[in-house]
C-alpha cells in the first residue's frame, strides 16, 4: 500500500542576469533552454518550486495515524477524547486529500467512522433489552487500535533480527573434491537383487554331494580383501566361486557384508540397475 507523505515545498531563488547577452564566440550556442539558444554557462541555479519535496512523516493506514496521534497526545487508549483526536484527524485528512484524492479514500472512511462515534457518545446511552448497561462506542475502535499496536511491535521486533543479506551473509567455501563424481549409494534391495541372481547362478551348476565342510568367515575375509588388493574396482559377482556351492558363496557374502561394516569396502554403483563394484575404502595416509 502506498504510503501517504505530508510534503513541504523548498524554493530556491532565482537570480536575474546581471548584465546582457553574453559574448558570443562565432555563434555557436553551448545549448538550448525551453528553444532558447544558451551561448554561456549560467552563474545562478533555478529550482523550479514543486522539483523538491521533503517527506516530514509517513504512516501505514488510517490505523496507524489515528495510533500515531493518541501516542504523540499521551492520551489513555482506553478511553480516547474524541473530539481532539476527530480534529487533529481530519486536519490530516484535508491536507492529504489535496494532494492525492485516491489515496484519501481511505482515511475518509476512517474520518466518517470517528465522527459517527462522537455522535452516538453524544446521545444518552439506552439499556438494552437485558437491562444491561450499553458498549462503549468506541469499544471496538480500541480493539482494532490495541491489535494493530500488538502487531506493529511485532513486525518492528522482527525486524531488528539479525538477516541473511542485510547483517550477515552466507559463507561460500570451494572444495575441489565437488568436483568429483558422487555415485549413487548402494540400497538393500539393490544388494539382495545381486545376491538372488547369484544363488539362481549357483543352483543351476551345483552337484549333489553330502559333505561336511568347516567354513571360517575371517578366512573368506582375508580372501576378500585379497582379491580387492591392487585393484581399483572389481565386479560384486567376481568375489564368488559359484563352483564351490552354496554354502562357499554364503560364508562370503557374509564375509563382504561383515567388511562393508568395519568399512573396510565400499560398494558403488554408477546408476540405478548397474552394475555393483566393491573396492576396498579409501585410507588417509
Amino acid at each position: 500500500m502506498t504510503q501517504p507523505t505530508r510534503s513541504a515545498s523548498l524554493h530556491a531563488p532565482s537570480s536575474a542576469p546581471a548584465g546582457g547577452m553574453p559574448e558570443v564566440v562565432d555563434q555557436v550556442a553551448l545549448a538550448r533552454l525551453y528553444g532558447e539558444p544558451l551561448f554561456a554557462m549560467p552563474t545562478d541555479l533555478y529550482i523550479p518550486p514543486d522539483a523538491l519535496e521533503v517527506f516530514l512523516e509517513a504512516f501505514e493506514g488510517p490505523l496507524d495515524l489515528l495510533l500515531y496521534l493518541i501516542r504523540k497526545q499521551n492520551f489513555n487508549i482506553l478511553d480516547i477524547p474524541m473530539a481532539g483526536v476527530t480534529r487533529q484527524y481530519l486536519q490530516y485528512v484535508d491536507e492529504i486529500r489535496s494532494r492525492n484524492l485516491e489515496l484519501a479514500a481511505e482515511y475518509l472512511l476512517m474520518a466518517a467512522m470517528l465522527i459517527e462515534i462522537k455522535s452516538r457518545m453524544l446521545l444518552p446511552p439506552k439499556k438494552t433489552a437485558e437491562g444491561q448497561e450499553p458498549e462503549d462506542p468506541r469499544a471496538e475502535l480500541v480493539r482494532r487500535l490495541l491489535e494493530y499496536e500488538q502487531m506493529k511491535l511485532a513486525a518492528a521486533g522482527l525486524n531488528e533480527l539479525p538477516q541473511i543479506g542485510r547483517e550477515v551473509l552466507r559463507a561460500q567455501v570451494y572444495i575441489e573434491q565437488s568436483l568429483q563424481p558422487r555415485f549413487p549409494d548402494v540400497s538393500v534391495s539393490e544388494l539382495q537383487d545381486a545376491w538372488r541372481d547369484i544363488l539362481k547362478r549357483a543352483k543351476l551348476v551345483q552337484h549333489h554331494k553330502i559333505t561336511r565342510e568347516e567354513l571360517s568367515v575371517r578366512e573368506h575375509m582375508s580372501i576378500v580383501l585379497r582379491k580387492l588388493q591392487g585393484r581399483r574396482f572389481v565386479e560384486f559377482e567376481e568375489l564368488f566361486e559359484v563352483a564351490r556351492g552354496v554354502p562357499v558363496l554364503v560364508v562370503t557374502f557374509i564375509a563382504m557384508l561383515e567388511l562393508a561394516k568395519e568399512t573396510l569396502i565400499e560398494l558403488t554403483q554408477a546408476e540405478a540397475f548397474a552394475p555393483i563394484y566393491v573396492r576396498l575404502a579409501y585410507q588417509p595416509a
